[in-house]
């Protein structure tokens, strides 16, 4: 007996919206959404994925990578932590953050590791990969090659430290197959990706990552940031033995990344029980590519709505309540996810509140030029690094300029654009900030994100010396016009 056609009309009308419900549940969000992706070290099995496979731009986590190859180079007897390797002009001309070394100056492989694991430095990057690979180039080659034989098939590599160029890309997805990779394959020199802070001279930086030091039983791995990808973090922790390791690909600050890391962990290392009530995910390496473009959230992170620069080194906190735009998309809201905390307390913290405390006291890793050194011949080095710091250059009579940028200083906001930066004279800030010598600053391991790269001259109308001649007199305009900033990008 046949139904009747009008409860057959909403029968069909029912299963056609179960479908359309069932086909968003599975589609992927808009590309504006984060990418975020939780699995387990040892076996990766998928605990929780989220636009896993939708190409994403890498900014400076494109590191791990760099880190893996010179490791594995390192592992097969190629070259040593030992080996001097040599700054060369292209290297000290890539965009902040770095080290600011000049052309010439020589560093161990070891050395260049930790300050581009702690610092996220561009150019020790760039120095990594041609005393590698012998050229970026060459070195980009020797990535992609990696990356293929791990399996990593949404990532292409072109530089080596993830600075905006047309074809660096990658997904959740690979960078989850490159973090049990690098743990597996390299676990003698794991130690590289949680240092909590390097020490060079007289200066500290602290580790952009924030879930070290803070997050029970973080132990890796790196930050990145430029515009178009947001603020993206790969991070891991063990518990009871047990490795996670969390992606979070366009987060809306830099604490907001560490925040939404620390509750994919929680969740993963709190529901280790009731694994049995979910679907199974399958692991990291079965999860299908999306073919798609990257999302560009340029305008998203760097636009002109923002209070303040966007950076790598971000301290803007997220609402108490998970607040900000996307920040509890995979929980549901902060307030479900509480932190035991190891003795701090209370003993039960939510995630912003957690990373909103100072990170436990650690003694920053030495770091220096030149050869590798120990006892009292390092104590030598580590002081020559300091007075070559705190002795001011050479500016000609009367020289009251800005002071160039050094080390320590916080890299210019890559979400400026070109319009705002030629807007304004490169060089300015505050004349106090002129009035110190360089390397007289260095007293928290936390980078100061508010600092621009220059300084404001005392006087205005009076002309400038430069870095290599006094002012000549009869041209005093000739050094107070200003300059168009190029728009850098922090990665």
């Amino acid at each position: 007996m046949h139904a009747p056609r009008p409860l057959l009309r909403k029968s069909l009308f029912n299963l056609f919206a179960a479908t359309l419900a069932c086909a968003a549940l599975l589609a992927p969000r808009a590309a504006s959404a984060e990418a975020l992706l939780l699995i387990e070290a040892d076996s990766g099995k998928v605990l929780q994925a989220e636009n896993a496979t939708i190409p994403w731009y890498p900014a400076s986590v494109t590191k791990i990578m760099t880190a893996y190859v010179t490791l594995k180079a390192v592992k097969d007897g190629k070259l040593t932590l030992d080996t001097l390797l040599t700054v060369s002009p292209t290297a000290a001309s890539q965009s902040p953050s770095k080290m600011g070394f000049r052309p010439g100056t020589q560093l161990t492989v070891d050395n260049a590791l930790k300050m581009m694991m702690v610092k996220s430095a561009n150019d020790m990057a760039v120095v990594l990969a041609e005393g590698v690979g012998g050229s970026i180039d060459g070195f980009s080659a020797m990535m992609n090659d990696t990356a293929s034989r791990l399996g990593m098939t949404q990532t292409s590599y072109v530089n080596p430290n993830g600075l905006p160029a047309d074809g660096q890309i990658t997904s959740a997805r690979d960078l989850g197959i490159l973090a049990r990779s690098f743990l597996r394959d390299l676990p003698e020199y794991e130690y590289f990706v949680h240092i909590p802070a390097i020490r060079f001279g007289k200066r500290v930086t602290g580790n952009f990552n924030k879930l070290i030091g803070r997050y029970p039983g973080a132990d890796g791995f790196k930050t990145g940031f430029i515009c178009a990808s947001g603020y993206n973090l790969v991070a891991s922790a063990t518990r009871n033995g047990r490795r996670l390791i969390a992606v979070v690909l366009g987060s809306t600050s830099g604490t907001a990344r560490a925040v939404k890391a620390a509750q994919l962990l929680e969740r993963g290392f709190s529901q280790d029980n009731l694994t049995w009530l979910r679907p199974s995910l399958g692991t990291v390496d079965k999860l299908v590519p999306v073919d798609a473009s990257p999302p560009n959230l340029r305008e998203d992170m760097c636009g002109g709505h923002r209070k303040r620069p966007a950076s790598d080194d971000d301290d803007a906190l997220i609402a108490a309540n998970g607040g900000t735009s996307g920040s509890a998309s995979a929980t549901g809201g902060e307030a479900q996810v509480t932190f035991f905390t190891a003795g701090l307390q209370p003993p039960l913290m939510k995630a912003s509140e957690l990373m909103a405390l100072a990170p436990a006291a650690a003694e920053p890793v030495l770091v220096y030029t030149g050869p590798t050194r120990t006892g009292t011949a390092l104590i030598a080095a580590v002081a020559a690094d300091a007075d070559q710091q705190a002795t001011p250059k050479p500016r000609g009579k009367k020289s009251r300029v800005a002071r160039k940028p050094d080390a320590a200083d916080k890299p210019k906001d890559a979400g400026k654009d070109a319009k705002t930066a030629a807007a304004k004279p490169e060089g300015k800030s505050d004349t106090k900030t002129a009035a110190k010598p360089a390397g007289t600053k260095h007293a928290t391991a936390k980078p100061d994100a508010a600092k621009p790269d220059g300084a404001k001259p005392v006087a205005a109308a009076k002309p400038a010396a430069s870095a290599d001649q006094p002012a000549k007199p009869a041209k005093p305009k000739a050094a107070t016009k200003p300059v168009a900033a190029k728009p850098a990008n922090n990665s």
